[in-house]
């Protein structure tokens, strides 16, 4: 008999360019980290959520569009990834080892270097994707594991 497949956690929403959306989408991320049992790390998350989503509404997402921010968690190895897709063609700089002590900006990427396990730049086309991940440690976060059968047959 087949081994019944893990699909793994997963969420995603649309915000639209607006200031309101980076709460929004805290509330979103914090729901989720609650739902799949994975709060120890929620303030290193959440900061980084932050720190993505505000990069993407000041430097990525043209007037008239939004973003995706998509979460990812891997019950197998206990990964949670975060993604935020915007449509831009802003670019993401080299994080600053040592940003200017009066300087208003350049330490978002730096405090998600710090505090995520990994992070990176993806294509998009338009756009791009930054993401971060953290690892979540604990037995099967996924509160119901869904069966690869149950999912095909509705």
């Amino acid at each position: 008999m087949n081994e019944p497949t893990q699909l793994p956690c997963f969420r995603e929403a649309f915000h639209r360019r607006e200031r309101r959306a980076v709460p929004l989408v805290r509330q979103f991320v914090r729901e989720a980290l609650v739902d799949w049992a994975c709060e120890s790390r929620a303030d290193d998350v959440l900061l980084c959520v932050s720190e993505l989503v505000t990069n993407a509404l000041l430097h990525g997402v043209p007037p008239g569009r939004g973003f995706r921010v998509q979460l990812h968690l891997e019950s197998a190895d206990g990964v949670l990834r975060v993604e935020v897709h915007d449509s831009g063609d802003g670019e993401v700089r080299p994080v600053a080892a040592d940003p200017a002590p009066d300087a208003e900006g350049g330490r978002g990427l730096l405090l998600v270097a710090a505090l995520a396990d990994k992070w990176g730049v993806g294509d998009r086309d338009p756009g791009k994707v930054v993401w971060c991940e953290f690892v979540v440690r604990g037995p099967d976060p996924c509160p119901e594991p869904y069966r690869l059968a149950d999912v095909l047959s509705g």
